[in-house]
Protein backbone atom coordinates (compact mmCIF):
# COMPACT_ATOMS: atom_id res chain seq x y z
CA UNK A 1 0.00 0.00 0.00
CA UNK A 2 1.25 3.68 -0.64
CA UNK A 3 2.66 5.38 1.72
CA UNK A 4 0.43 8.30 1.19
CA UNK A 5 -2.59 6.71 1.70
CA UNK A 6 -1.43 6.74 5.39
CA UNK A 7 -0.61 10.80 4.94
CA UNK A 8 -2.83 13.28 6.23
CA UNK A 9 -2.79 15.03 2.30
CA UNK A 10 -6.60 13.85 1.48
CA UNK A 11 -10.06 13.77 2.95
CA UNK A 12 -10.11 9.46 2.71
CA UNK A 13 -6.57 8.97 3.96
CA UNK A 14 -5.96 5.98 6.20
CA UNK A 15 -4.90 6.33 9.74
CA UNK A 16 -1.62 4.60 10.85
CA UNK A 17 -1.75 1.11 11.21
CA UNK A 18 -2.16 -0.21 15.17
CA UNK A 19 -1.15 -3.25 16.56
CA UNK A 20 -4.15 -2.98 19.26
CA UNK A 21 -6.49 -4.65 17.69
CA UNK A 22 -4.72 -7.67 17.53
CA UNK A 23 -3.18 -7.22 20.87
CA UNK A 24 -6.68 -6.30 22.51
CA UNK A 25 -8.27 -9.50 20.60
CA UNK A 26 -5.27 -11.85 22.07
CA UNK A 27 -5.63 -10.01 25.69
CA UNK A 28 -9.66 -10.99 25.45
CA UNK A 29 -9.14 -14.08 24.53
CA UNK A 30 -6.48 -14.45 27.85
CA UNK A 31 -9.37 -12.97 30.29
CA UNK A 32 -11.84 -15.49 28.74
CA UNK A 33 -9.72 -18.59 28.98
CA UNK A 34 -8.36 -17.82 32.38
CA UNK A 35 -11.96 -16.75 33.76
CA UNK A 36 -13.59 -20.09 32.91
CA UNK A 37 -10.12 -22.00 33.95
CA UNK A 38 -10.62 -20.33 37.42
CA UNK A 39 -14.54 -20.87 37.44
CA UNK A 40 -13.45 -24.56 37.21
CA UNK A 41 -11.47 -24.37 40.11
CA UNK A 42 -8.07 -23.55 38.44
CA UNK A 43 -5.29 -20.71 39.21
CA UNK A 44 -6.78 -17.59 38.89
CA UNK A 45 -3.30 -16.01 37.39
CA UNK A 46 -4.27 -16.83 33.49
CA UNK A 47 -6.77 -14.34 34.43
CA UNK A 48 -4.92 -11.91 36.07
CA UNK A 49 -2.83 -11.67 33.04
CA UNK A 50 -5.63 -11.30 30.68
CA UNK A 51 -7.02 -8.72 32.90
CA UNK A 52 -3.81 -6.48 33.19
CA UNK A 53 -3.31 -6.94 29.44
CA UNK A 54 -6.95 -5.90 28.66
CA UNK A 55 -6.60 -2.46 30.61
CA UNK A 56 -2.98 -2.09 28.93
CA UNK A 57 -4.33 -2.26 25.60
CA UNK A 58 -7.28 -0.03 26.28
CA UNK A 59 -4.80 2.46 27.54
CA UNK A 60 -2.35 2.87 24.58
CA UNK A 61 -4.95 2.15 22.27
CA UNK A 62 -6.85 5.38 23.60
CA UNK A 63 -3.65 7.30 24.06
CA UNK A 64 -2.73 6.43 20.31
CA UNK A 65 -6.38 7.80 19.36
CA UNK A 66 -6.02 10.93 21.31
CA UNK A 67 -2.38 12.01 19.93
CA UNK A 68 -4.41 11.20 16.05
CA UNK A 69 -7.05 13.74 17.25
CA UNK A 70 -4.80 16.34 19.05
CA UNK A 71 -1.72 16.37 17.73
CA UNK A 72 -1.33 14.64 13.99
CA UNK A 73 -5.28 16.10 12.97
CA UNK A 74 -5.85 13.11 11.53
CA UNK A 75 -9.77 13.26 12.50
CA UNK A 76 -10.83 15.29 9.36
CA UNK A 77 -14.58 14.76 8.65
CA UNK A 78 -13.94 11.80 6.39
CA UNK A 79 -12.51 9.94 9.02
CA UNK A 80 -14.78 11.61 11.89
CA UNK A 81 -17.84 9.74 9.83
CA UNK A 82 -16.32 6.39 10.08
CA UNK A 83 -15.43 6.84 13.31
CA UNK A 84 -19.27 7.59 14.14
CA UNK A 85 -20.68 4.18 12.22
CA UNK A 86 -18.14 1.76 14.35
CA UNK A 87 -19.77 3.46 16.87
CA UNK A 88 -23.29 3.28 16.08
CA UNK A 89 -22.31 -0.60 15.21
CA UNK A 90 -21.17 -1.45 18.39
CA UNK A 91 -23.97 -0.01 20.11
CA UNK A 92 -26.11 -2.00 18.22
CA UNK A 93 -23.89 -4.92 19.24
CA UNK A 94 -24.28 -3.80 22.86
CA UNK A 95 -28.04 -4.08 21.82
CA UNK A 96 -28.15 -7.74 21.30
CA UNK A 97 -26.03 -8.24 23.85
CA UNK A 98 -29.00 -7.23 26.40
CA UNK A 99 -31.74 -8.58 24.28
CA UNK A 100 -30.50 -12.29 25.06
CA UNK A 101 -30.81 -11.39 28.72
CA UNK A 102 -34.31 -10.17 28.37
CA UNK A 103 -35.25 -12.87 25.88
CA UNK A 104 -34.43 -15.69 29.01
CA UNK A 105 -35.77 -13.37 31.50
CA UNK A 106 -39.31 -13.45 29.43
CA UNK A 107 -38.89 -16.88 28.30
CA UNK A 108 -39.05 -17.79 32.21
CA UNK A 109 -41.53 -15.34 33.04
CA UNK A 110 -44.05 -15.48 30.32
CA UNK A 111 -44.25 -19.32 30.39
CA UNK A 112 -43.02 -20.10 33.61
CA UNK A 113 -41.94 -23.59 33.56
CA UNK A 114 -43.09 -27.01 35.79
CA UNK A 115 -39.98 -26.54 37.48
CA UNK A 116 -40.98 -23.81 39.39
CA UNK A 117 -44.56 -24.47 39.86
CA UNK A 118 -45.83 -22.37 36.55
CA UNK A 119 -45.54 -19.14 39.04
CA UNK A 120 -43.67 -16.08 38.27
CA UNK A 121 -41.66 -15.14 40.39
CA UNK A 122 -40.71 -18.26 41.48
CA UNK A 123 -42.15 -19.51 44.67
CA UNK A 124 -39.71 -18.44 47.80
CA UNK A 125 -38.40 -15.86 45.95
CA UNK A 126 -38.46 -12.41 47.83
CA UNK A 127 -37.69 -10.04 44.73
CA UNK A 128 -36.87 -6.65 45.44
CA UNK A 129 -39.52 -3.52 46.25
CA UNK A 130 -39.06 -1.32 42.37
CA UNK A 131 -39.75 1.79 44.52
CA UNK A 132 -37.28 2.33 46.73
CA UNK A 133 -33.24 1.80 45.84
CA UNK A 134 -34.09 0.64 42.20
CA UNK A 135 -36.33 4.13 41.48
CA UNK A 136 -33.44 5.70 43.53
CA UNK A 137 -30.86 4.88 41.14
CA UNK A 138 -33.38 5.31 38.14
CA UNK A 139 -33.88 9.21 39.21
CA UNK A 140 -29.90 9.09 39.45
CA UNK A 141 -28.94 7.50 36.09
CA UNK A 142 -31.69 9.61 34.08
CA UNK A 143 -30.14 12.57 36.12
CA UNK A 144 -26.87 11.78 35.01
CA UNK A 145 -28.03 11.80 31.52
CA UNK A 146 -29.36 15.20 31.74
CA UNK A 147 -25.74 16.34 32.66
CA UNK A 148 -24.32 14.26 30.00
CA UNK A 149 -26.12 16.87 27.60
CA UNK A 150 -25.65 19.72 29.29
CA UNK A 151 -21.93 19.38 28.81
CA UNK A 152 -22.19 18.62 25.33
CA UNK A 153 -24.63 21.70 25.02
CA UNK A 154 -21.71 23.79 26.53
CA UNK A 155 -19.30 22.07 24.45
CA UNK A 156 -20.99 22.88 21.41
CA UNK A 157 -21.08 26.97 22.78
CA UNK A 158 -17.47 26.79 23.67
CA UNK A 159 -18.31 26.97 26.73
CA UNK A 160 -15.42 25.01 28.66
CA UNK A 161 -16.38 25.81 32.69
CA UNK A 162 -19.78 24.47 31.70
CA UNK A 163 -18.59 21.40 30.29
CA UNK A 164 -16.00 20.21 32.92
CA UNK A 165 -18.73 20.78 35.23
CA UNK A 166 -21.50 18.67 33.31
CA UNK A 167 -18.96 16.09 33.18
CA UNK A 168 -17.69 16.10 36.74
CA UNK A 169 -21.52 15.34 38.14
CA UNK A 170 -22.04 12.70 35.49
CA UNK A 171 -19.31 10.76 36.69
CA UNK A 172 -19.87 11.26 39.82
CA UNK A 173 -23.38 10.65 39.78
CA UNK A 174 -22.64 7.27 37.87
CA UNK A 175 -19.80 6.52 40.66
CA UNK A 176 -23.29 7.22 43.04
CA UNK A 177 -25.13 4.64 40.96
CA UNK A 178 -22.72 2.21 41.27
CA UNK A 179 -22.56 2.41 44.78
CA UNK A 180 -26.51 2.59 45.70
CA UNK A 181 -26.17 -0.55 42.95
CA UNK A 182 -23.68 -2.37 45.61
CA UNK A 183 -25.80 -1.77 48.60
CA UNK A 184 -28.36 -3.13 47.12
CA UNK A 185 -26.62 -6.59 46.02
CA UNK A 186 -25.87 -7.30 49.20
CA UNK A 187 -28.82 -7.07 51.24
CA UNK A 188 -30.83 -8.75 48.49
CA UNK A 189 -32.87 -12.25 49.73
CA UNK A 190 -31.57 -14.15 46.89
CA UNK A 191 -28.04 -15.69 45.24
CA UNK A 192 -26.94 -16.19 41.91
CA UNK A 193 -27.75 -19.47 41.70
CA UNK A 194 -30.84 -19.58 43.55
CA UNK A 195 -32.59 -20.31 40.03
CA UNK A 196 -33.89 -19.13 37.30
CA UNK A 197 -35.05 -15.27 38.74
CA UNK A 198 -31.62 -14.72 40.32
CA UNK A 199 -29.96 -15.50 36.87
CA UNK A 200 -31.15 -13.70 34.83
CA UNK A 201 -31.83 -10.75 37.34
CA UNK A 202 -27.34 -10.35 38.34
CA UNK A 203 -26.83 -10.93 34.79
CA UNK A 204 -28.92 -8.18 33.00
CA UNK A 205 -28.36 -5.76 36.35
CA UNK A 206 -24.55 -6.82 36.76
CA UNK A 207 -23.68 -6.61 33.29
CA UNK A 208 -25.52 -2.86 33.31
CA UNK A 209 -23.38 -2.11 36.39
CA UNK A 210 -20.30 -3.29 34.24
CA UNK A 211 -21.71 -0.87 31.80
CA UNK A 212 -22.04 2.00 34.01
CA UNK A 213 -18.48 1.53 34.89
CA UNK A 214 -17.06 1.35 31.58
CA UNK A 215 -18.89 4.65 30.64
CA UNK A 216 -18.08 6.25 33.68
CA UNK A 217 -14.05 5.44 32.77
CA UNK A 218 -14.86 7.16 29.20
CA UNK A 219 -16.39 10.10 30.82
CA UNK A 220 -13.85 10.58 32.95
CA UNK A 221 -10.61 9.85 30.02
CA UNK A 222 -13.38 13.17 28.37
CA UNK A 223 -13.06 14.96 31.65
CA UNK A 224 -9.30 14.91 31.23
CA UNK A 225 -9.35 15.97 28.04
CA UNK A 226 -11.87 19.13 28.15
CA UNK A 227 -9.30 20.12 30.93
CA UNK A 228 -6.42 19.67 28.62
CA UNK A 229 -8.56 21.77 26.16
CA UNK A 230 -8.25 18.65 23.70
CA UNK A 231 -12.23 19.24 22.65
CA UNK A 232 -13.67 21.95 20.27
CA UNK A 233 -16.82 22.65 19.11
CA UNK A 234 -16.67 21.51 16.16
CA UNK A 235 -14.83 18.52 16.34
CA UNK A 236 -14.86 16.47 19.61
CA UNK A 237 -15.66 12.83 18.38
CA UNK A 238 -14.52 11.14 21.30
CA UNK A 239 -17.28 12.99 23.32
CA UNK A 240 -19.77 12.08 21.10
CA UNK A 241 -18.99 8.95 21.43
CA UNK A 242 -18.81 8.42 25.33
CA UNK A 243 -22.67 10.82 25.08
CA UNK A 244 -24.06 8.09 23.38
CA UNK A 245 -22.76 5.30 25.02
CA UNK A 246 -23.96 6.79 27.95
CA UNK A 247 -27.42 7.02 27.09
CA UNK A 248 -27.70 3.51 25.92
CA UNK A 249 -26.91 3.06 29.40
CA UNK A 250 -29.81 5.07 30.62
CA UNK A 251 -32.08 3.69 28.10
CA UNK A 252 -31.21 -0.21 28.88
CA UNK A 253 -31.73 1.09 32.58
CA UNK A 254 -35.33 2.01 32.31
CA UNK A 255 -36.10 -1.27 30.33
CA UNK A 256 -34.21 -3.29 33.33
CA UNK A 257 -36.47 -1.03 35.83
CA UNK A 258 -39.89 -1.44 33.85
CA UNK A 259 -39.53 -4.98 33.03
CA UNK A 260 -37.24 -6.67 35.70
CA UNK A 261 -37.80 -4.42 38.54
CA UNK A 262 -41.03 -3.59 38.78
CA UNK A 263 -42.87 -6.00 36.20
CA UNK A 264 -40.69 -9.06 36.78
CA UNK A 265 -41.59 -8.42 40.28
Amino acid sequence: MSDTTHTNGHDYHMVKPSPWPVLGALAGGTLLGGSILYFHGEQIWLMCIGFALTLATMYFWWRDVIREATEEGAHNPVVTRGLRFGMVLFIASEVMFFAAFFWAFFNASIMPPETIEFTWPPPGVDTMYPWDLPLINTIILLTSGVTCTWAHHALKHNNRKHLISGLALTVLLGVIFLCVQGYEYSHAHFGFRDGIYSSTFFMATGFHGFHVTVGAIFLGVCLWRAMKGHFKPEQHIGFEAAAWYWHFVDVVWLFLFVWVYWWGA
